[in-house]
């Protein structure tokens, strides 16, 4: 039976237990065989760590100062499997690359698991990979954060400002994510797109130009996504030899994921559209130019403190749009951007809703492309999203 002997009798503390520690439990009891393993879910200050050997500790918990004994479900698996495994990274746009390379890989003939930030824990895979099986990886700065080894393939799609939250500077941020290709060998693959900082690597490396992209006749809205597609396209000619026709016809049945330019529906005469995955001001207005006959546009969320000014710029130059603000960061904004009759304030999603149902015509469309985060006033982004559709609906 496939074992993991690292932790043979060894003390064990998992911190922090939501789905990937309830997943590393399960791997611990299965595949390993410690002399001990407890659960934590406090502060650090107040854990005992003096009393393990190793700490597994959830991506979502910050650590500001690193020791050894600390490693996490992403390390214990690239120690195992970094050779099948591509990785992918990015501020926006990582879910729907690597379900798009998921797809595309999995339509061609290979054998491929989708693990990671987009939903799996990846250790839920651990006895299920041989040496054909390629793993696509969606990695998060909290999962690459501290990391001592990089997957085989690496894409770094794009920086934005983001997380400040936790990272405090878009230079720590940005130094969490480059652990993607920072251990790279010279036997290895790394994709990047031209927005992203000069990063020292050894790796092969393909730099992906914005302003150069081919169209993939998706079914996907936005030129964004053809952006995503190249980096697939990329990936599946030049390391996996597959021939253009199948790659393009694979991304060409692609169907996209929920919340991300999600078209809801026509509701008497108006088209709805869910954003809810748009965190950052260039989201907000990727998704106007990506929708044709955009009108209105929700906006507002939970307040991190990033800059807006690149939003506030394009709403003051943009007056054709209906804007709708709501929350702390849309307070923010409404108070900053120059006031004219197409900028509006709404308390909350539904006040939102019920106005933009008021003021856009028939033919145009309705966008829920908040620029925030969901959290304080909405459990994550997808519930933000069901919110949004059943008011839509009502």
């Amino acid at each position: 039976m496939l074992t993991y002997d690292r932790f043979d009798n060894k003390k064990i503390l998992i911190w922090g237990f939501g789905r990937e520690g309830r997943s590393t439990k399960e791997f611990l009891d299965r595949y390993c065989r410690p002399l001990l393993v407890d659960v934590f879910e406090g502060k650090r200050e107040d854990m005992k760590e003096e009393d393990y050997d190793y700490i597994i500790k959830s991506p979502g918990i910050v650590l500001d100062t690193y020791d050894p004994r600390f490693t996490s479900q992403t390390r214990i698996f690239l120690e195992c499997y970094r050779k099948n495994t591509i990785g992918v990274t990015g501020t926006k746009g990582k879910s729907t690359t690597s379900s798009m390379l998921y797809h595309t890989l999995s339509a061609t003939g290979h054998k491929t698991l989708l693990v990671g930030n987009i939903g799996e824990p990846c250790l839920n895979s651990f006895g299920d990979i041989d040496d054909d099986t390629v793993v696509v990886f969606e990695m998060s700065c909290h999962q690459l954060a501290h990391l001592d080894i990089s997957p085989h393939i690496a894409v770094f799609l794009n920086l934005f400002e983001e997380h400040l939250d936790y990272y405090k500077t878009v230079d720590r941020y940005f130094a969490a994510k480059a652990n993607i290709t920072a251990h790279q060998g010279e036997d290895d693959f790394f994709f990047v797109g031209d927005n992203v900082p000069h990063l020292e690597t050894r790796a092969h490396t393909t730099v992906i130009d914005r302003s150069d992209i081919p169209s993939y006749d998706l079914k996907v809205l936005g030129h964004h996504n053809d952006y995503n597609a190249h980096f697939v396209y990329k990936i599946c000619s030049s390391v996996f030899g597959i021939d253009e026709d199948s790659i393009r016809g694979a991304l060409s049945d692609f169907k996209g994921l929920p919340h991300r330019l999600e078209y809801i529906g026509t509701i008497e005469g108006v088209d709805y559209y869910d954003d809810s995955i748009s965190t950052i001001p260039s989201a907000t207005i990727q998704a106007l130019t990506s929708v044709p006959n955009a009108a209105t546009v929700l906006i507002g969320g939970m307040d991190r403190g990033i800059n807006y000014d690149l939003l506030i710029d394009y709403i003051n130059s943009h007056r054709e749009y209906n804007y709708i603000f709501s929350y702390a960061s849309g307070k923010r904004i409404y108070d900053s951007v120059e006031k004219s009759d197409n900028c509006r304030y709404a308390g909350d999603l539904a006040e939102a809703v019920k106005l933009a149902k008021a003021i856009t015509a028939p033919g145009f469309a309705v966008i829920l492309s908040p620029a925030s985060a969901s959290y304080g006033y909405f459990k994550n982004f997808e519930e933000r999203g069901d919110v949004f559709r059943e008011l839509c609906n009502e």
